[in-house]
């Protein structure tokens, strides 16, 4: 061949070679998928680890379903019925399956899918807190459970259509409660207290689903057509690859699986680990070459003013020879060198200029520091509502001189940077801290887990009801901190956990609490409820009375916590309009129907607490097979004449059946379904101070060989108050509110 056309022939192959070896890159760089592997199912997307079929796939289940009896097909994980609906990096959308009653005119059940069950057990998915457990209606109520210890509940009740409102969950015909982390079980279970025979004529149905939160809006019209307009609202499931953390895979040699210029994270859920791109790549981290340099360049939009230089996962500014500068468009930029300067007149100006910045550098900065301070101070002050919560405690006598403002710098000291491992408690409204003070007094740090203008008025309210309180069976308010983007409360720490934990959760399965340490606590407690509504400055209604809001000391003293929820009772009111709140199991059936709150609501959730002490049973429990609701169950059987049956094991003896029976019959006063027939809490106060006191005789009685007899009956109850005649229309209405406590699976 001559040497003219071999030229012509090698540039052509070199070409064709580098054409080859872009188009290489490209496709690494563009890739989802392992060679050979489908991409899509139908419209949506699958990207490596999931795949379409076992090969294609990390694991079991990450192997997409893909249902191609659809038009167009449709991807759902595993064999199951969860269909995607979208994946992005550590997150699986599924679409929703609602539950969902309607009713006709009449009050008949016309459709019936009240029941939501979702079982991710067994699998690497759990579901994000991203979501919210929803309740839509105007006449309905559900209960949630899973697993990771989870229960929970939602009232949603409105009688005009004219207070509905179009919002994200405005809390009339629309309720909303989060979900833990890591919980793969979700069942949950619908109802409603009149059959919608009162609002029929603009709501006939009721559903509940889980699904995203930031997805949903609600409107009035999604009442009459309520499955369709929900099943679009996703299900986040979050991801993660076995279940180990980066540590323990790293050091198991070859189970890691994120691949080159990627970075392995522990899963939000504690789960496993998930797998992300390094700074400065993009592409899929858990394919060979698959986290690709990002050319930050060749973006028009770069941050660079004057020359930019591409390097492996960054980038480099720089200005040209005739500037000077950082050539950042965020920095000093480059400006133009002006060459007609003298060098003695730029010498002198730069010496002069250094001059004033060594003489004024150092005060300038402080001032600067102290300035940017302040207004971070100010901005949070004002944020977390500082003025008015000033304002508030001020107009208590006392309130502001009791009460210190911690600075941030000491809580984070005190707990060192609110370490997990200082965690006291997790509860409905935030994490509570265990702090340690320069002067190594112990404190009980309580900080929200989100902070939002709704929640500006809840903050506000427990400090100026704590302010005011002085009683050595309510928890002392500290101080607080308004410093942070977090506002924090400072209580006295309180040692030895709450009486539900007691009552419920030892490892042995019995409580080891006696019979008169019982008595005293609910003595106790009693008190500091009697205290509250009656001896206060402004009475208080606590409004969240339960076992597990009420502490104890390490002599077993009972302190009454948490008083988010309560509410200032003006001593000319005898009743408050207000949304209903509390725990289900403990909410009084009364203000539950009515709305209306009263000091007779805590005293009916005292009862409760009384039940809960006699028998070792949880107030609502999914796991008995009868009457799931204590009250309910407690208040049958005491009409029966079967009290000793409901008694925890080794709790009664010859010793103490009378004081037993005694404050039987007072709790059931406490539970009597009209709060007008309930003791007053400074009547039930002075009662279980006369049974301690005649506890304590009884004992010396004995001792010296006597014996010491009282009228069981000293404490009757109405017999009006529980009437067993089924033609009473008032206890008809009241039998169904109890009954809609009791939901059945």
């Amino acid at each position: 061949m001559p040497k003219q056309e071999i030229v012509p022939c090698i540039v052509v192959l070199l070409f064709f070679v580098l054409c080859l070896m872009l188009a290489s890159v490209v496709s690494v760089y563009g890739t989802e998928q392992m060679d050979g592997c489908k991409s899509k199912c139908g419209n949506i997307n699958i990207p490596y680890p999931f795949g379409i079929g076992r090969h294609c796939s990390m694991e079991e289940w990450t192997n997409i379903n893909c249902n191609t009896t659809f038009s167009p097909p449709k991807p759902f994980i595993g064999p199951g019925n969860l269909e995607i609906v979208h994946i992005s990096g550590f997150e699986v959308r599924i679409r929703n399956i609602p539950a969902s009653s309607c009713y006709s005119q009449s009050g008949a059940l016309v459709e019936d899918f009240s029941e939501l069950y979702y079982d991710l057990r067994g699998t690497p998915y759990t579901f994000s807190t991203k979501n919210k457990f929803t309740i839509l209606g105007c006449d309905t109520s559900a209960l949630s459970k899973g697993n990771v210890n989870y229960s929970s509940g939602c009232i949603s009740i409105c009688d005009k259509r004219e207070n509905l409102m179009n919002s994200s969950c405005p809390g009339i015909g629309c309720c909303q409660t989060s979900i833990p982390k890591r919980l793969k079980e979700f069942y949950a279970t619908l109802s409603s207290l009149y059959n919608y025979t009162n609002v029929w004529s603009f709501d006939p149905c009721g559903a509940v689903f889980l699904g995203e939160q930031d997805m949903y809006k609600f409107k009035a019209s999604d009442f009459f057509n309520i499955r369709s307009s929900l099943v679009d609202i996703p299900v986040v499931l979050n991801f993660a690859v076995s279940n180990q953390t980066c540590k323990d895979a790293k050091e198991d040699s070859g189970t890691i699986v994120c691949k080159e210029n990627s970075d392995c994270y522990d899963s939000i859920d504690g789960t496993g680990y998930i797998c992300n791109c390094s700074a400065g790549y993009k592409g899929n981290p858990y394919l060979s070459q698959g986290c690709q340099d990002v050319n930050e360049c060749e973006d028009p939009n770069n941050p660079c003013e004057g020359i930019c230089i591409n390097s492996k996962g960054s980038y480099k500014c720089s200005c040209p020879d005739d500037s000077y500068g950082d050539g950042r468009k965020d920095g000093s930029g480059c400006t133009k060198k002006n060459k007609k300067i003298p060098v003695l007149q730029l010498t002198l100006g730069l010496g002069g200029g250094i001059v004033v910045l060594l003489l004024g550098g150092s005060g300038l900065f402080h001032t600067l520091k102290k300035r940017q301070l302040s207004k971070l101070n100010r901005k949070y002050f004002q944020q977390n509502g500082g003025l008015l919560l000033k304002q508030t405690i001020s107009s208590h006598e006392g309130g502001v001189e009791s009460t210190k403002i911690f600075t941030a710098k000491e809580l984070k000291l005190a707990t060192n940077s609110f370490d997990q491992s200082r965690i006291l408690g997790q509860g409905g409204y935030g994490t509570v801290y265990k702090g340690i003070l320069p002067d190594l007094s112990i404190v009980a740090i309580k900080k929200s887990k989100i902070f939002n203008e709704s929640q500006l008025g809840q903050f506000i309210n427990e400090v100026a009801i704590l302010t005011q309180l002085n009683h050595r069976n309510v928890v002392k308010l500290m101080g607080c901190c308004l410093e942070t983007e977090i506002p924090l409360l400072v209580y006295e720490f309180v040692s030895n956990g709450t009486l539900f934990h007691h009552l419920h959760e030892n490892s042995g399965g019995q409580s080891s609490i006696s019979w008169e340490d019982r008595l005293r606590i609910a003595a106790e407690t009693a008190g500091a409820i009697a205290y509250l509504h009656s001896a206060a400055s402004t009475p208080i209604i606590h409004r969240d009375v339960k076992s597990a809001n009420i502490l104890l000391d390490s002599n077993f003293t009972a302190k009454v916590a948490d008083f988010g929820a309560s509410k200032l009772n003006p001593s000319d009111q005898t009743q408050i309009d207000t949304l209903v709140q509390g725990t289900m199991g403990y909410l009084d059936p009364e203000y539950f129907h009515t709305s209306q709150l009263t000091e007779k609501s805590d005293v009916y959730s005292f009862g409760v607490v009384l039940a809960e002490i006699f028998t070792g049973k949880k107030p609502l429990c999914f796991e008995r097979s009868q009457e799931r609701n204590l009250a309910t169950h407690f208040i049958l059987w005491m009409k029966e004449n079967n009290l000793f049956q409901l008694l925890e094991a080794g709790l009664a003896n010859e010793k103490n059946t009378i004081q037993i029976h005694a404050v039987a019959k007072l709790a059931m006063r406490c539970l009597s379904l009209k709060g007008e027939n309930r003791p007053s809490m400074k009547e039930v106060a002075a009662e279980l101070d006369q049974l301690r006191g005649f506890l304590r005789q009884t004992g010396t009685k004995q001792s010296s060989g006597k014996t010491m007899s009282v009228d069981c009956d000293l404490y009757a109850i109405p017999s009006s108050s529980y009437s067993t005649d089924d033609t009473s229309g008032e206890y008809s209405m009241e039998k169904q509110i109890l009954r809609s406590m009791n939901f059945h699976r």
